[in-house]
Order: C-alpha cells, then sequence, then structure tokens
C-alpha cells in the first residue's frame, strides 16, 4: 500500500523582507543630504591630494568666466558679515532678508543689487545671470566681503575665516592672480585651492 505525502506549500511569506526593504529606503532618504546647485558651477583642475575642507569657519570665492562669487560657512557668520556690509555701503537690509541671506547659495552681485536677489525665490536665483562680485580699484566690494567675514568670524568664533579658491580649470590667469592680490593685501598668505580628484597615475 502505497503511502501519499501530503504536498507543502511553496509560497514564501515575503511580509518580512518588504518591511526590511523598506525600512532600509526611509534610513536613506532621511540620512542623505541633497546637494545644493550651484550658481556658478566650474570645472576645478584634477588633483591626487584629498583633504576635505572644514564644515566652518571657511570663506569660498568661486571663480568663472570671469565673475567671482563669494559664500561663508554659518549663518551667524553670514549674518553678520551683510551687517558689516550694510553700514559699509549705507544699504539696508530687513530681518527678513537677513534671513534669507543666512541660508541662500553663493552670490556674485554689488551689494547695492543684493536685496533684488534676495528677494527671489531659490529657483529663480539659479536662472538670474548674475554679474559677479566687483573687484576693481574703485569698487572693490570683493576685498570688503572677505575684511568683514574674517571679521565677523573672529567677532563671533574667535578664530581666523579660513579661505578656499575654487577656480575653473580653463579660467583666465589674471582673474585668480586678482584674487591672491587682495588676499596678500590683507596679509592671508595661506589660503586653499579646491580641485576635483583624480586617479593617480602609474
Amino acid at each position: 500500500m502505497a503511502i501519499k505525502m501530503k504536498k507543502k506549500s511553496t509560497s514564501t511569506d515575503m511580509t518580512a523582507m518588504c518591511d526590511v526593504a523598506f525600512l532600509l529606503l526611509t534610513f536613506f532618504i532621511l540620512t542623505a543630504t541633497a546637494k545644493v546647485p550651484e550658481v556658478m558651477p566650474v570645472d576645478t583642475p584634477a588633483s591626487t591630494v584629498q583633504t576635505k575642507l572644514p564644515e566652518k569657519d571657511l570663506a569660498t570665492l568661486t571663480v568663472g568666466n570671469g565673475k567671482v562669487f563669494f559664500d561663508v560657512k554659518g549663518k551667524d557668520v553670514r549674518v553678520r558679515t551683510l551687517e558689516l556690509m550694510a553700514q559699509k555701503y549705507n544699504v539696508t537690509f530687513s530681518e527678513d532678508d537677513q534671513n534669507k541671506f543666512s541660508i541662500m547659495e553663493s552670490f556674485g552681485v554689488p551689494v547695492q543689487s543684493l536685496k533684488q536677489i534676495l528677494d527671489m525665490k531659490p529657483a529663480d536665483r539659479k536662472n538670474v545671470q548674475q554679474p559677479g562680485i566687483p573687484k576693481d580699484s574703485l569698487d572693490n566690494q570683493l576685498a570688503d566681503w572677505i575684511q568683514n567675514a574674517r571679521l565677523a568670524n573672529i567677532e563671533l568664533h574667535d578664530k581666523e575665516l579660513q579661505l578656499a579658491i575654487k577656480g575653473d580649470a580653463t579660467e583666465e590667469y589674471p582673474v585668480i592672480r586678482k584674487i591672491m592680490d587682495i588676499l596678500q593685501d590683507q596679509k592671508i598668505n595661506n589660503f586653499s585651492l579646491v580641485t576635483g580628484l583624480r586617479g593617480k597615475e602609474k
């Protein structure tokens, strides 16, 4: 007499696997940081040296197409720098303007035109052709931004501000040289040059 074996179900309960997958997906979404779109994207020179820039006490000068854009880390330092620039150039910025400026990406306009940029939506700012911060001898606002950002950083953090130059690999040398001259005038001899990482040649 043959005994018939009862067939077992071949289906597998995937509920636990789906739970794990969604937990991992949620974790990566919540912990990821969105890349802030650059106002002036540049093609940085390649380098094999990997040194990370500090997260605070840093100002970045972005150079491209003959224009210079300025950015400084830290909301408090940004607001204080704006206050010092407003005093120097006799421009008024409201508290709302200061709040917008504290979270804004790098900018490249004369201080007199900054309020127009602040009044725009962040998405609209990317589409505006900013002329760059004036750096001529008759109107050297770039030097004032650097000087006031340094003063603000020392005042608030009791620490010297570090500076980094992010230049386009195809940018003409005189613009970078002009920035270096401005830094030299303020007795700044140490600064970083931002480069893109590439593999080491064998």
